[in-house]
């Protein structure tokens, strides 16, 4: 069904409203940032962002999913089916820190201040690294021989570490250059995974 013309707007005021959170905060950081900075950048009243979000906070959680969302469309992309399950997750981890690495400002501020808002902030953690092992054991799997997939727990624990690394070089200000970390992340994944499937 082709959506309406008010699905449409509203459509459109989300996507402007997300867009215009994603700017401020590439430019001022979240704490900097208000309501009045995202409509004013959006084009849009207070009361279309309270009628997308309840909060500022909620705008950022919904940044969060959307940029997560963004870059597991990216990591699909990259997969070929046709081989081995390590050369696919070689490819993928590349193409998942190249947008990471994209924009790094918006970048650091999703992955740290994300954690600052509480159990709201801790759930889009969650779901952004439950798709990430759901991503790894679907690749494990089509391109497995006959082997079991990992443990999920395992697989959890990898996508733990990778994002502990990516975490350490956003302290150390590194956070544009995250294509550093594949080689080590690429040694890391396949290890783990060799020893799960083992």
């Amino acid at each position: 069904m082709e959506p309406t013309s008010r699905e449409a707007t509203e459509r459109d005021h989300r996507h402007r409203l997300l867009d215009a959170m994603a700017r401020s905060v590439a430019s001022n950081g979240f704490a900097n940032t208000t309501v009045t900075d995202v409509v004013t950048l959006a084009r849009v009243s207070r009361r279309t962002f309270y009628e997308h979000f309840g909060t500022r906070e909620a705008c950022l959680v919904a940044l969060f999913d959307a940029a997560s969302a963004q870059a597991f469309k990216v990591l699909a992309a990259s997969i070929n089916p046709t081989r081995d399950w390590r050369d696919q997750l070689d490819d993928a981890l590349h193409a998942y820190m190249s947008i990471l690495s994209m924009q790094p400002t918006l970048l650091k501020t999703l992955f740290v201040a994300v954690f600052a808002l509480g159990d709201e902030g801790l759930a889009a953690r969650r779901r952004s690294n439950e798709q990430l092992v759901n991503f790894i054991e679907t690749t494990v799997t089509a391109g497995s021989t006959g082997q079991p997939a990992p443990e999920r727990a395992i697989v959890t624990a990898i996508v733990g570490g990778i994002h502990e690394l990516i975490l350490q070089s956003i302290e150390r200000g590194e956070e544009g250059q995250l294509t550093k970390l594949v080689p080590t992340v690429v040694r890391f994944l396949r290890q783990g995974l060799d020893q799960a499937k083992s």
